[in-house]
């Protein structure tokens, strides 16, 4: 080894011990150095930028932390430092990657599962009331609101008068909301 690699990994260790005593400056000239290759080592193992960037974050993070456990006569200092790296490269890449939502431009028209139980609520007192009237009158409601048919197809379909077909409606609706408001609570 040439006198200036020599000086740098002496340098590079000198570093970490000082940073392991808290200076900052020291720390900030190790996140110079390692950052970029740091970053590049995460961007190849993990494919994705964000989560590369989260590892660096993570191995930086680990080394402020860390840096007193450092020992020089256990290996280089770069060693180490790429040692944390890898273990916040192993430990992001075990997270699972969480897909980035998307901000619809449009909110949507759909109904939100409040509403689907309010309706769902609602159409549970509608049939439970309806079971309640006279098949006669229930016939027709069934008829009109959920075949969609006019008074005078119900009429024809049931080979009754018009007549009736409206008297029937009539009071099916009238007896209809009571029983409602009874099964409301």
């Amino acid at each position: 080894m040439g006198l200036t690699a020599i000086s740098t990994i002496e340098n590079d260790s000198v570093l970490i011990e000082r940073t392991g005593r808290g200076d900052r400056d020291a720390f900030e000239e190790l996140y110079r150095r390692f950052a970029r290759p740091v970053l590049g080592m995460a961007r190849r193992q993990l494919g994705d930028n964000g989560r590369a960037e989260e590892a660096t974050q993570e191995t930086f993070a680990a080394v402020w932390r860390s840096a007193r456990s450092y020992r020089a006569d256990r290996g280089t200092a770069s060693a180490w430092l790429f040692a944390v790296a890898r273990h916040a490269i192993i430990d992001r890449a075990r997270q699972r990657a969480v897909p980035v939502a998307e901000v619809p431009e449009i909110a949507s028209a759909d109904a939100g599962p409040d509403e689907v139980a309010e309706v769902t609520w609602l159409a549970w007192r509608v049939h439970a009331a309806l079971e309640r009237l006279p098949e006669r009158e229930r016939a027709v409601l069934e008829l009109a609101y959920w075949s969609g048919l006019s008074q005078t197809e119900i009429a024809s379909y049931l080979d009754v008068p018009l007549g009736t077909v409206k008297t029937r409606t009539r009071a099916g609706l009238a007896r209809l909301g009571p029983l409602l408001e009874e099964l409301r609570t």
